[in-house]
């Protein structure tokens, strides 16, 4: 199934549970984020996930169980291709699901310290939260 990601929150695109010195799998880095952030249906199923109020596919499980440690070690077992698509998904999410996004950052970074660690990379980039 297709992955949908989020980081930075920073999501990593569909990660599994690595050591310290891995780096996540690079087995969802072809799934097509396009067809994803434009089909409702998909989004919201995987959003639905990520808030615990749906069933989740193998790589929307995965991706939850990732999303904390990608937060905290800011993406370090990422590669490009999963940093540069996290940053695809915030941006869509922030400009045209924003309700969407302020229940994730309430649910995955509640006391904000992800926000203002993440918040001057993300302006850089032209993400403003």
């Amino acid at each position: 199934m297709k992955t949908f990601i989020l980081i930075a929150l920073v999501a990593v695109i569909g990660v599994a549970w690595a050591r310290p010195d891995e780096k996540y799998t690079e087995i969802y880095d072809n799934v097509d984020l396009d067809e994803i952030l434009n089909s409702e249906r998909l989004l919201k199923n995987y959003f639905n996930c990520l808030m615990d109020r749906g069933n989740c596919s193998p790589d929307g499980e995965e991706l939850k169980k990732a999303i904390p440690d990608a937060l905290q070690n800011e993406c370090a077992k990422c590669n490009e291709k999963q940093k540069n698509g996290s940053r695809k998904v915030i941006r869509f999410l922030i400009k045209n699901k924003n309700d969407w996004w302020k229940e994730l950052e309430a649910k995955y970074d509640k006391d904000g310290i992800y926000k203002k660690k993440y918040q001057a990379e993300l302006e850089k980039e032209g993400i403003v939260l």
